[in-house]
């Protein structure tokens, strides 16, 4: 098992050291991850990587190479090394399930143990959390404004080569129907796809030579890139070659729209009326959104996904809400500094419903359950219980929650442009 554990900032040893030394680093701790605004002006956020998060916990663990690493580096004194060779989290977590739209303030993951135990959590949790939520807040954003044709993850050219594994996870909760990345099909059961770039094409004489090899092996389901040379003349060659019954083309260069009416009628001239027609290069959803009035039946998304579609962090951070001092009472804690501030306090979430199940608001409780009128959705789940993982839901899980969530959502929460949360939060707190 390989060790997650270094995944982490120095500062979070060094913090662990000092309240070792001087015997604070006991006390009871709640730690939440939240928003303070959302990123890129976006109406809502949707949160993925909770259960990367659990898969990590198991593997956060400090071996003999991790402690001879820091003890050489001078990272943190013997002692330090060896409270960290015995860490197991002993402690509990609970939050949003995976799929989940949240708002800014939202309690998206709160962990409760002993300062040492979640402090050095921090790094390992914000970093799969800001980057996994921000692609599938992207995602999603696409996946709606490609109303129901599917939209693929081609992205992994793009990115770190782990990174691109997370991002198709994400992209397949947001709704995405497949990735072109294997590791991601092995790790997580998402369907994959691919079939053929240029290069193929162009590695043979001829088109139609390359166009035959590919219906030979894959059968005329397959989907034929004709935009190498001539496009108009590659449908005819694709139709040509794989019938009438061809699966499908793919477009990946000019103007998209006016290419994928153009291919429309000359397939169907052919008699190719049930071949679809994919499009890819540089999508995002604002393109996807003005090919809508076009006969386009699916999108291959590579950069724009990958990077969040310029918003490539989710803002989260992780913050200390709540301690227990030295006589056992719960002291509510909270930064203050302008431009920075938080809520003190353990939170509690409901998402308010009106009678046609459409979200009105996010209602936070703050050291005391949110009041429920009678119409709201628990927003807590637990995860972690006592060290030991309780929650073992699945991609497929947080796709169907995801979907759950996203058709609550009222019809302003989907448009593209910039604006205000889509829902008010209301805070409910004992005066």
């Amino acid at each position: 098992m390989t060790s997650s554990a270094l995944l982490t900032d120095h500062y979070e040893l060094t913090m662990l050291q000092a309240a070792l030394r001087n015997q604070t680093a006991h006390r009871q701790s709640v730690f939440e991850v939240f928003s303070r605004r959302l990123s890129g002006r976006r109406r809502y956020g949707l949160l993925a990587g909770t259960g990367r998060i659990l898969d990590e916990l198991a593997r956060f663990r400090f071996g003999d190479d991790e402690i001879s690493h820091l003890s050489d580096a001078n990272v943190v004194d013997d002692a330090t090394c060896e409270w960290l060779a015995n860490y197991r989290f002993t402690g509990s977590i609970s939050g949003y399930a995976e799929g989940e739209v949240y708002f800014p303030g939202s309690p998206v993951l709160q962990v409760e143990g002993t300062f040492a135990e979640g402090v050095i959590l921090e790094t390992l949790i914000l970093s799969i959390l800001n980057y996994d939520s921000a692609i599938a807040s992207a995602a999603s954003r696409m996946t709606r404004a490609a109303k129901n044709r599917p939209c693929i993850e081609m992205g992994s050219r793009r990115a770190h080569e782990q990174a691109a594994v997370a991002a198709a996870r994400a992209a397949y909760i947001a709704g995405f129907s497949a990735t072109s990345n294997l590791e991601a099909g092995r790790r997580f059961a998402i369907p994959t796809t691919g079939t053929a770039a240029h290069s193929f094409t162009l590695l043979h004489d001829s088109e139609r030579e390359a166009f035959q090899a590919q219906v030979d092996a894959l059968g005329v389901e397959t989907t034929l890139l004709v935009d190498t040379y001539d496009t108009a003349q590659g449908i005819r060659t694709a139709v040509e070659v794989a019938g009438t019954g061809l699966g499908a083309i793919r477009l990946d260069s000019g103007d998209l729209a006016q290419e994928a009416r153009d291919a429309r009628v000359l397939l169907d001239s052919l008699g190719a009326t049930s071949t679809r027609i994919i499009v890819t290069s540089d999508l995002d959803e604002y393109a996807i959104a003005a090919l809508e009035a076009a006969p386009v039946d699916g999108y291959g998304v590579g950069t724009s996904l990958v990077t969040g579609s310029s918003v490539p962090t989710s803002g989260f951070v992780y913050k200390l809400v709540s301690r227990q001092g030295d006589d056992g009472t719960w002291v509510p804690v909270a930064k203050r500094s302008t431009g920075k501030m938080s809520m003190g306090g353990r939170k509690h979430a409901l998402r308010r419903l009106d009678e046609n199940q459409i979200a009105t608001a996010e209602v936070i409780g703050i050291d005391r359950i949110a009041t429920n009128d009678g119409n709201d959705r628990n927003l807590m789940v637990e995860l972690v219980r006592g060290g030991e993982r309780v929650d073992h839901r699945t991609v497929v899980d947080a796709r169907a929650h995801a979907a759950m969530a996203l058709a609550e959502l009222p019809a302003s929460a989907h448009r593209l442009s910039t604006g205000d949360p889509a829902i008010v939060t209301i805070i409910e707190e004992d005066s």
